[in-house]
């Protein structure tokens, strides 16, 4: 479908405050095997009720989340109530000039696409919508094997009151796990022995602990949701006391401190407004990109530090600052990755790997869920892999 005009609509009527101003720069054991849903934060529900006929919906089930019904929509046209809020709405138009929307819709796990043509009753109240508004969305929903999660005979009315409080509160087995995983963190930074990336750290998460707690890791692939940061930092420090054990020679307080800071310029480009789930964009975020924004932090960060303490310190404050902004720098691997440099020492090379691992991981444990079959335990294409996923080898009792 080629795109002729788009118009994006202002943001207006969040669910809560806009994102606070930011300013400048400065102002529990191991996971043991591979668990889809432990990974994704899904719980998996009862299995919804399947639509029929066309009717009212008397009988739809009790609110259910995005990740939970596109489970269930794989297995056919379900039935059931979502409530969301409006992250964006675009108007666009067909190769043949016929005008729809897209309206994207997210909740604490996923989001999804509602497209709306210009001949449905309901076009005119659906390009009226707040980005921020809060919805209950009733009708049935099918997984189309092109377009992913898809509405029909839909209607939509505000959510408001207790259910709206508790919605936006996220799920409390999510919340618990990324509580979880911060505590986690923190207690894995608190472990640094050396002190100057040890107090580096702790300053990181004592100036910007909220704002890290409600960044997502990405805005579509992988840990795309609010805190999905903190889970994948978290993962990729458990990775990294792994990897260290079997390697003693890696420098594991460089390499957990390349963790912590690795994304951290995505509390800029990926930050989630406070009490939502929108991820607005950022123009700091736009203009820089989270590698040079996290550059600048660490080294804003390390000039408040009390470098004199430790100026007989071996190796010196130098080095030791240019191997952590070497780690952030050469994160993605390849220059054509976005990365300025290539890996060039062995943390640089550990870290990179570590995080293409978590994020990969996640990116199949979503397909899993998420993606229609072509076959017999065979999935549809999924990105940004673009490879048929082959259902995993089922682990023993």
């Amino acid at each position: 479908m080629r795109r002729r005009g788009r118009r994006r609509y202002n943001v207006v009527g969040r669910c809560s405050g806009g994102v606070p101003a930011v300013g400048a720069l400065l102002v529990s054991a191991p996971r043991a095997r591979f668990d889809v849903s432990r990974l994704r934060g899904t719980r998996l529900p009862p299995r919804l009720p399947r639509a029929r006929g066309h009717g009212n919906f008397s009988d739809v089930p009790d609110l259910t989340d995005i990740a939970s019904l596109r489970v269930a929509a794989r297995e056919g046209r379900t039935r059931a109530v979502l409530p969301v809020v409006v992250d964006a709405v675009t108007e666009k138009s067909s190769k043949d000039g016929k005008p729809f929307l897209e309206i994207q819709l997210v909740d604490a796990r996923d989001r999804f696409v509602l497209r709306v043509w210009s001949d449905n009753g309901q076009f005119t109240a659906a390009q009226e919508l707040a980005v921020g508004a809060c919805l209950k969305l009733e009708g049935e929903f099918a997984v189309h094997p092109q377009f992913g999660l898809e509405a029909k005979r839909w209607s939509f009315e505000a959510l408001t009151g207790a259910a709206k409080e508790e919605f936006l509160a996220g799920p409390a087995d999510l919340r618990a796990r990324q509580d979880a995983d911060y505590a986690f963190i923190t207690a894995e930074v608190d472990k640094i022995k050396d002190p100057r990336l040890r107090e580096l750290g702790l300053s990181f998460i004592e100036k910007f602990g909220p704002r890290f707690r409600r960044t997502a890791a990405a805005r579509f692939f992988h840990h795309a949701r609010r805190g999905g940061l903190v889970e994948h930092t978290a993962q990729m420090m458990r990775y990294a006391d792994a990897i260290c054990a079997a390697n003693p020679a890696l420098h594991r307080d460089l390499l957990v401190s390349g963790v912590l800071f690795h994304d951290c310029g995505k509390l800029w480009e990926n930050c989630i407004e406070e009490g939502g789930f929108n991820m607005p964009f950022d123009e700091r975020g736009e203009l820089l990109g989270h590698i040079n924004i996290g550059i600048e932090l660490v080294n804003t960060l390390w000039k408040a530090l009390p470098l004199e303490d430790w100026k007989t310190m071996q190796p010196d404050n130098e080095d030791v600052r240019l191997h952590l902004l070497h780690l952030i720098a050469a994160h993605h691997g390849e220059l054509e990755f976005g990365s300025p440099v290539q890996p060039k020492t062995p943390e640089a090379i550990a870290l990179h790997y570590i995080d293409n691992l978590d994020a990969k991981l996640e990116m199949l444990a979503r397909g899993y869920e998420s993606t229609a079959t072509v076959a017999e335990r065979i999935y549809e294409k999924v990105r940004p892999l673009n490879v048929r996923l082959v259902a995993p080898l089922a682990t023993g009792a």
